[in-house]
């Protein structure tokens, strides 16, 4: 469910120092589909329904909305139909088994609460919402050095979802059923995970924010400014891509724009053997 683009790529290519127009220029297979001719890039922000074994599971809930948001301003006070987009899907508000969090920052957890009554409560109130313990915990302590919107989205769209009793915690290798699994993915945040999903011989990945941008499939060096722990981060994205790499699995791009799901596959490009992403139609 694409929900927030506004200007997302813009966001995303501010955090990514080395992702200049001029070096994203040098990569044809982004265009069109995430970077334009003048190289800049392309994105969203956006939530991913998966259904399986008779459930129906939210992987993250955007931006959330009429959220106040000071620091990244674009992503605030927005006004969206993320219950109706599901609706759109064939699933109501009430339909949601689980909502899982990738990580607590403030575009990944905004919709996880709506206002009522001057109070910000539970969207999916038939919901059990999943939080890494070590995540969790983290934001909990109200860490000095992170940006007011995330600390402002730990109280607005965690907090009411705990006092609720809608809220677990949980290991970062945790398993919700036979089909869907957290996979350990840290550095960007202290408990990060992405979503790992096997079926029928099928498999798939949704990355959370171990990846924002296809271009860090060819350069997982590039670490981004909201990371917790770059060099971590980027340990973490090596390790998966490694792991899709060429194997046919499915990787799924929580900021990657329309087609946010494809495979990583290996090019020559100047000499130099590395990874690149080819968009599924």
């Amino acid at each position: 469910m694409e929900l927030e683009s506004k200007k997302a790529g813009e966001v995303i290519q501010g955090i990514i120092k080395e992702a200049t127009p001029e070096n994203i220029r040098r990569m044809d297979f982004l265009r069109p589909n995430f970077a334009d001719e003048d190289g800049r890039l392309r994105a969203v922000v956006q939530a991913f329904l998966v259904k399986s074994s008779g459930k129906n599971i939210l992987v993250d809930t955007c931006c959330g909305h009429g959220k106040t948001r000071t620091d990244v301003p674009e992503w605030g006070n927005l006004r969206i139909g993320f219950v109706q987009e599901s609706y759109r899907l064939g699933v109501k508000k009430t339909d949601i088994d689980y909502v899982v969090c990738t990580h607590l920052h403030f575009d990944h957890v905004g919709g996880n609460t709506i206002s009522k009554d001057g109070k910000w409560v539970p969207t999916f109130a038939n919901a059990e919402y999943i939080f890494v313990r070590e995540e969790y915990e983290y934001w909990e302590g109200g860490p000095e050095g992170e940006i007011d919107d995330d600390r402002a989205a730990f109280v607005d769209s965690v907090e009411p979802v705990m006092t609720a009793g809608l809220g677990r915690l949980v290991e970062e290798d945790y398993r919700l059923d036979d089909n869907v699994r957290l996979v350990p993915t840290k550095g960007h945040t202290p408990g990060h995970v992405s979503v790992a999903i096997e079926s029928g011989g099928e498999k798939a990945v949704i990355t959370g924010d171990a990846l924002h941008h296809p271009c860090q499939v060819a350069h997982p060096e590039w670490s981004t400014e909201a990371d917790w722990d770059k060099d971590l981060a980027v340990a973490s994205r090596k390790k998966m891509l490694e792991g899709v790499a060429g194997g046919g699995v499915l990787l799924i791009g929580s900021h990657f724009a329309d087609p946010a799901a494809g495979y990583v596959v290996e090019s020559k490009d100047n000499g130099t053997n590395k990874n690149i992403f080819i968009a599924r139609k």
